[in-house]
């Protein structure tokens, strides 16, 4: 039987290979995608959603829910790595959809549906579960797990010195979840940079003549120069991916319960994650952290799922 899942992000391309991911797995239903401002903006995060859902044409096609700017954002700008449109500047036309749902309210419709069979997974900015959180009051009960993309416990960041992306862009949305009593699991920046992918791995994507061979070598053949051409980077990391592996196999992460928090005043650490390492902890855990994972495995694994099934453009 599938496993219900929601996914909520910013893409952004490495969001896109996970996307991908997830729309071929049959392990996973795709519910709905829900976009968050973040790497790009909250109508681009829109667009992008939609572009990539109509080029993979999965069997099902999932509900999209339209992204809420939040109230504040401390944004950094990635365009230099993902190009203006968060894609490469792939240029994917797409018509306009009308009478979206906002992100929050379809998280709501569909964990309320399917009451804790629904994985929410977050790829971005954590802006949208902490408004659903706040619009219903009961969902954190009702939600099977939360697997989020983010933080760090040993790192430091990448969007500064202390903090990670997707925590520094919100804060106070991400310290709402931390402290929501909804079932989470994290995977930090400590295990998420060890999933890359090398230039070798371009020679075992799908063809070209498939939908997803097509999608994936236009968009990582931007992200691999990008990468060089900017950092001196052969490799590119897959940061998002690991949410989806994290939901389809758990057993390639090493798994430690925590309790973290969130900064969000911080001159220096604003965003930071902070967890109680303590022999004596004054909180209780309040959720599973990753700090290891196989890595050579979960590429595989990526590679592997990423094959088509017998799908041509």
């Amino acid at each position: 039987m599938s496993r219900k899942v929601i996914i909520d992000c910013d893409p952004g391309i490495d969001d896109a290979v996970a996307l991908a991911f997830a729309l071929n797995d049959p392990r996973l239903d795709v519910v709905a995608v829900t976009a968050t401002a973040g790497t790009v903006s909250s109508e681009q995060a829109v667009r992008n959603i939609q572009a990539l859902i109509e080029r993979l044409d999965p069997p099902r096609h999932p509900r999209i829910g339209a992204a809420v700017f939040p109230e504040s954002a401390f944004a950094t700008d990635t365009r230099q790595l993902h190009g203006d449109d968060g894609l490469g500047n792939a240029g994917y036309a797409v018509s306009r959809l009308q009478h979206l749902l906002s992100a929050d309210k379809l998280m709501c419709d569909e964990v309320r549906a399917a009451p804790e069979q629904v994985t929410i997974i977050c790829l971005g900015p954590l802006t949208n579960l902490a408004r659903a959180l706040k619009r219903d009051p009961q969902m954190a009960g009702l939600i099977g797990r939360v697997i989020i993309v983010g933080g760090s416990v040993h790192s430091g960041g990448n969007a500064t010195a202390a903090a990670e992306y997707h925590m520094f862009w919100d804060p106070d949305a991400a310290r709402d979840v931390f402290r929501s009593s909804a079932t989470k699991t994290l995977i930090p920046l400590d295990v998420t940079r060890h999933l890359t992918l090398t230039l070798a791995s371009l020679h075992e994507l799908p063809p070209d003549d498939t939908r997803m061979g097509a999608v994936l070598r236009k968009l990582l053949g931007y992200y691999f120069r990008a990468h060089h051409q900017l950092l001196g980077r052969e490799s590119i990391q897959m940061h998002d991916v690991a949410g989806i592996l994290a939901a389809l196999q758990p057993e390639l992460f090493h798994m430690t319960d925590l309790a973290g928090d969130v900064e969000t005043r911080g001159e220096l650490t604003l965003g930071a994650t902070v967890f109680d390492r303590r022999q004596a902890p004054a909180s209780r855990p309040n959720m599973e952290v990753a700090l290891e994972i196989e890595a050579a495995a979960a590429v595989d694994c990526l590679l592997r799922g990423l094959q088509p099934i017998d799908r041509h453009a």
